[in-house]
């Protein structure tokens, strides 16, 4: 039967663990749905990119739209999840924090992942399907980025760029799906999400300082050591400055001011609590990011509201 012990980035009370069936549990904790914040992370950028043209256009952003991202974030991610813990299987055994994943610990087979992985894939391709051509090219140009996502971290100290190039990357899918192609604005969101991401993941790779560096992984945290902090703080300022630059670019009207910086606020709280040396706090905070990019997913929206 399979575990119902927590994982350990996994919340004590998650649904997974507390109400899923035992035979379904290694199957969800593959796609992490024990841990819902990286669903967020994955769809917030489409979504806030779905808010931006809607607003430039001096409408609400479109319910079907955003339902469609919200399903096929959670399946992506999962079909990434899988297709990581793949590639990663040898290292996740030996880090205390991902050593009872379900393909390490024996739960699921590796050719079973990709069952797994693939099925969610095709779900999610079916979905991209509905949206136009420069969506869909999009769409199908992200898997080169998800394909090489976890190399990254053996060879360069920067993987949380590259997850940044690769979680953001639904900035430019939105905004295509909801006008039919880019524009300036739609870039700037894009970057903006790419320093947001490096941020956030920054934080989130304290949590396994020791055990990387035992394994021979590589990472922003890592590499930064105690100046990460300080890093934080300005990743996420280049975040605040390039969404500002890309609502000034689309005309947002002034309801964008007050929750962009309600945004940049909660980022720097974040970044004033990180310590190095506390990894029970980096996860919390890392959870929080769902929260900042409500937000600016509010202060995009709230910007095509014309007072």
């Amino acid at each position: 039967m399979a575990s119902s012990t927590p994982l350990p980035d996994a919340a004590p009370a998650n649904w997974v663990d507390a109400h899923a069936p035992a035979w379904a549990r290694p199957w969800l904790k593959l796609g992490r749905f024990d841990r819902p914040a990286g669903i967020w992370l994955l769809m917030l950028p489409g979504w806030q990119a779905i808010a931006l043209a809607a607003a430039m256009a001096g409408r609400w952003p479109d319910p079907r739209l955003l339902a469609e991202f919200f399903v096929g974030a959670a399946l992506m991610r999962a079909a990434g999840c899988a297709y990581n813990d793949i590639v990663d299987r040898d290292i996740d055994a030996k880090v205390a924090r991902t050593a009872l994943r379900p393909i390490p610990a024996g739960q699921i087979s590796v050719r079973q992942a990709w069952g797994f992985a693939t099925v969610c894939a095709l779900i999610s391709f079916l979905i991209l399907l509905t949206m136009g051509p420069v969506a869909i090219g999009l769409g199908v140009g992200s898997l080169l980025l998800v394909a090489a996502y976890p190399f990254m971290k053996r060879i360069t100290w920067w993987p949380q760029a590259w997850l940044g190039l690769t979680f953001n990357w639904g900035a430019l899918l939105g905004f295509a799906a909801a006008t039919g192609g880019l524009e300036a604005p739609a870039i700037l969101l894009y970057a903006s999400g790419v320093f947001w991401t490096l941020g956030y993941d920054t934080i989130y790779a304290i949590q396994d300082l020791e055990d990387d560096a035992l394994a021979g992984v590589k990472s922003s945290a890592r590499k930064l050591g105690d100046k990460a902090p300080r890093a934080v703080t300005i990743f996420y300022g280049l975040s605040v400055l390039l969404a500002a630059a890309a609502a000034t670019e689309a005309r947002l009207d002034i309801l964008f001011v007050p929750l962009i910086a309600l945004y940049a606020t909660h980022l720097l709280l974040q970044a004033r609590r990180v310590k190095m040396d506390q990894p029970r706090v980096a996860l919390a905070l890392f959870r929080s990011n769902a929260w900042a990019g409500l937000i600016l997913f509010a202060a995009l929206a709230a910007g095509g509201v014309r007072l």
